[in-house]
């Protein structure tokens, strides 16, 4: 009970860093504020404790896992024994290319197939309804962010049109709705991670993509509230049309080039990161043996350092906020991927003691919240509209420190709500 007292702290805690480093604290509108806290609450209410949602969150787990199984058959027929997982016939062990990065191939294809099909589109629109009309926030925001828990950077040609006339406050909003959470063709990368480990960790993936957008509004609401008149004050748009493709085959092939695009990304930015990181470490090292330290200091150390009482709002066991803090340092300048790989690792060496803090920590780290989403997210959407690059620009590390707070208020729902159930904790072999 104490340590689900402690995620509520974290919870209101989190939010009141934001109003400390906002820029305008008197014309933070509390409606959209209070309004956001209390729907990210409700989600986890019904999410975690509402009788039948069990049921529901083990079949869209269920789905998302046939899925992921269907996405093996492509992989399997290019890439023979290198695509098989540890365990499986002929495997050769785990490689990340060949076994994990093509799902997201598979999944943008099949995301950009439903839209096409406007299958998802009631979806979006429900959800951009119920976030403007529960937070009073815009329309074009709104329908931004409800686009976000299905695809990614992309997520801002739904509202192209009206990017040019955007405030600073909703294009805060486009950015952090897009860092503070993942799209679905990166869901079932972090699935083939923990699937083994956490049998329903892609449904609680899917509820925290949801739970993750009022978080991502409450923060950026805080940071810089709106102080201008938004065009689309009154209502949600239309979507723009002008992007879709103009047949079912035609949405198959441009999904796979972007989640081809997508995976070879991925895999420059964890040769590049990873390499500069180790150079940093490197230079750190060499220090450490200047002054004498017993330990090398690591960029990934002292950033567990810089996140520990983060990890210790987060409710969880106080025996797992060592391994929290250094998942949620390391995310920042080694992307989620890399968190999650290891949140994976922890739980098959029996690191982390308590399936509650496997669940808390799976929330906290779904989302896009590290230092190479910035150029990202911040180069996708100022392609959009160059004439707000330079507004855009000056948003960017705010809008990561944002997508960060959001996360981890996202994590604090999880551990406000949840007892751990579903997770089975692996153990090494006597």
């Amino acid at each position: 009970m104490i340590n689900h007292l402690v995620s509520f702290a974290g919870f209101l805690i989190f939010a009141g860093v934001a109003w400390l480093l906002s820029t305008n604290r008197r014309k933070v509108s509390w409606k959209t504020v209070w309004s956001g806290l209390g729907l990210q609450l409700a989600l986890g209410l019904l999410v975690f404790q509402l009788p039948g949602s069990h049921r529901f969150f083990l079949w869209l787990n269920d789905a998302v896992l046939a899925l992921l199984s269907a996405s093996r058959s492509g992989t399997a027929f290019l890439f023979g024994p290198l695509a098989a997982s540890p365990g499986e016939p002929g495997s050769v062990g785990f490689i990340l290319i060949f076994q994990v990065l093509p799902v997201a191939i598979f999944f943008a294809a099949f995301t950009a197939a439903l839209y096409h099909l406007r299958v998802l589109q009631w979806l979006v629109r429900f959800f951009a309804w119920l976030f403007h009309r529960t937070m009073a926030i815009s329309g074009a925001e709104s329908l931004c962010g409800a686009a976000n828990i299905f695809v990614g950077v992309e997520s801002a040609l739904v509202i192209r049109p009206y990017l040019k006339k955007m405030t600073r406050s909703e294009l805060l909003c486009v950015l952090v709705t897009g860092m503070g959470t993942v799209a679905s063709s990166t869901l079932g990368v972090y699935v083939a991670f923990l699937s083994g480990s956490f049998p329903q960790i892609a449904g609680h993936l899917v509820s925290a993509s949801v739970l993750a957008i009022p978080a991502s509004f409450v923060i950026a609401k805080l940071l810089v509230p709106e102080t201008e008149t938004p065009e689309t004050l009154l209502g949600v748009p239309p979507e723009d049309e002008s992007a879709r493709s103009r047949n079912l085959m035609g949405a198959i092939i441009e999904g796979a080039m972007d989640g081809l695009k997508l995976a070879a990304g991925i895999t420059a930015l964890l040769i590049a990161v990873l390499g500069l990181v180790a150079l940093g470490d490197k230079a750190l090292g060499l220090a450490s043996s200047w002054f004498g330290l017993a330990e090398p200091l690591s960029l990934v150390r002292i950033l567990s350092w810089l996140f520990y009482p983060f990890a210790y709002l987060l409710g969880i066991h106080h025996s797992d906020v060592p391994q929290a803090s250094r998942l949620l340092g390391e995310r920042v300048i080694l992307t989620e991927v890399v968190s999650y790989q290891d949140l994976a690792r922890m739980v098959a060496a029996g690191t982390l003691t308590d399936p509650r803090s496997v669940v808390v920590l799976s929330y906290a780290l779904c989302g896009f919240a590290h230092v190479a989403s910035v150029a990202i997210f911040v180069g996708g959407t100022a392609a959009l509209e160059p004439s707000r690059r330079d507004d855009l620009a000056a948003l960017g590390w705010r809008a990561l420190l944002a997508a960060t707070l959001a996360t981890l208020m996202v994590g604090c729902v999880a551990g406000i709500f949840s007892t751990g159930e579903g997770v089975l904790l692996l153990r090494p072999g006597p």
